[in-house]
């Protein structure tokens, strides 16, 4: 996926047509990406043993068809493209071919898994 958590993007189509906001959540599974300000939703919730019932505001997925970046120069909606400089593969945009900045979040390692050992017995009877 092109888009990345914390970059600056606008909606193009749908209700929030023209909208801007920064990507908090990306749903790759999916294909949709949560931005704050922008697609906001109200749950409500029925009340449950002692518990009053509540309205929950939240912001709804958006897919990431209609969503573009905004170029860090222009301000506009631009398209990314992918080029490599000094041996890295990095973004930019192409309306006015700046570079973006590096995906700011890295994955944790998972600690690798124990191999469980079982004793063999020889029992004779």
């Amino acid at each position: 996926m092109k888009i990345h958590q914390g970059d600056a993007v606008i909606v193009t189509t749908g209700n929030s047509r023209g909208m801007t906001g920064t990507v908090s959540t990306i749903l790759k599974k999916q294909n949709k990406v949560v931005i704050e300000g922008v697609n906001k939703r109200i749950k409500h919730v029925k009340a449950r043993q002692g518990q009053p019932g509540d309205r929950v505001e939240f912001f709804a997925p958006i897919d990431v068809s209609n969503i573009a970046l905004i170029d860090p120069k222009a301000g506009i909606a631009t398209r990314i493209g992918y080029k490599v400089e000094a041996g890295q593969k990095v973004r930019f945009a192409k309306k006015s071919d700046t570079v973006l900045a590096a995906k700011v979040t890295a994955k944790a390692k998972k600690p690798a898994a124990k191999k469980a050992t079982t004793k063999k017995t020889n029992k004779e009877s």
